[in-house]
């Protein structure tokens, strides 16, 4: 298993800090999230971007994710939503980076409206993210938290370059079970992102374990996926991604003091 944590931890910290964060406390990879104020966007240049990729390869860190904030399945013409989302895969093709994250954002629609908006998009983007060698990841979110939803979508897609997210803290939001997300996102799960919280109405972020989510019920299913699966993520080389939303609550503890600590217990849940 290799370990990753979300820049949502540590909101503003410059590349170079968050890379050393990282090499330091034995994470293998960042889910580097991609907005106007953090360091890292569709909006760097040629460059910025270069320099970027250089400092992860210096650190020996890898980064997984670009996380962005597509809302693939929300109402609304396709075209800007299809041009956003190219910007995101061209940003993670330019820094070495294997995956986009994007949301659901179905918001109010039909659930039936909103799967097909999320499907048109996402076939229509996959062949671009084929050709720059990155993976498009829809997560369970908002309109469409549990496994079986993103799924669903996912599915209808049929093209490797499109694959699922498991937010663990959605689908246990959702009702679903561990067993049955882990399921139904197994044909294309791209990793699963960790979490902690107090409770359904307090999700201010916990350190790992001493929550109400199911962690290890969710680790614990990394290793069952059928070995014919067309995509195969368990094993030694499945990622596991930690997002501590600091950004949301700025009053949460730091998440630099608890990395070692969270490291030990992935590590723990997994054996």
């Amino acid at each position: 298993m290799k370990l990753a944590f979300s820049t949502l931890g540590v909101p503003g910290m410059p590349v170079a800090d968050v890379v050393r964060l990282a090499a330091g406390h034995g994470y293998q990879g960042v889910e580097l999230r991609a907005h106007p104020e953090e360091p890292v966007h569709p909006g760097l240049s040629k460059a910025e971007r270069d320099a970027v990729a250089e400092e992860f390869g210096k650190g020996g860190v890898e980064i997984l994710t670009v996380a962005g904030y597509v809302r693939a399945a929300a109402e609304g013409a396709d075209a800007p939503v299809l041009a956003e989302l190219a910007g995101l895969v061209d940003l993670a093709h330019d820094l070495g980076a294997r995956n986009v994250r994007v949301f659901p954002g179905g918001g109010g629609l039909p659930s039936a409206e909103a799967d097909a908006n999320a499907a048109r998009r996402l076939a229509a983007a996959a062949p671009h993210a084929a050709d720059r060698g990155v993976r498009v990841l829809l997560e369970t979110h908002d309109s469409h938290r549990a496994g079986v939803d993103v799924a669903r979508v996912v599915g209808a897609v049929g093209h490797g370059s499109v694959g699922a997210l498991w937010d663990v803290m959605h689908t246990w939001l959702a009702g679903e079970d561990p067993a049955a997300s882990h399921a139904v996102l197994a044909p294309h799960l791209g990793y699963v992102q960790v979490k902690d919280i107090a409770s359904a109405e307090d999700t201010t972020p916990l350190p790992l374990g001493t929550g109400v989510l199911p962690l290890t019920a969710c680790l614990a299913t990394l290793d069952t996926v059928a070995p014919d699966s067309p995509v195969a993520p368990d094993g030694p080389d499945a990622w596991v991604c930690w997002e501590y939303e600091k950004r949301w609550h700025p009053h949460a503890a730091e998440l630099p003091d608890l990395l070692a600590a969270g490291r030990e217990y992935l590590l723990r849940a997994v054996r």
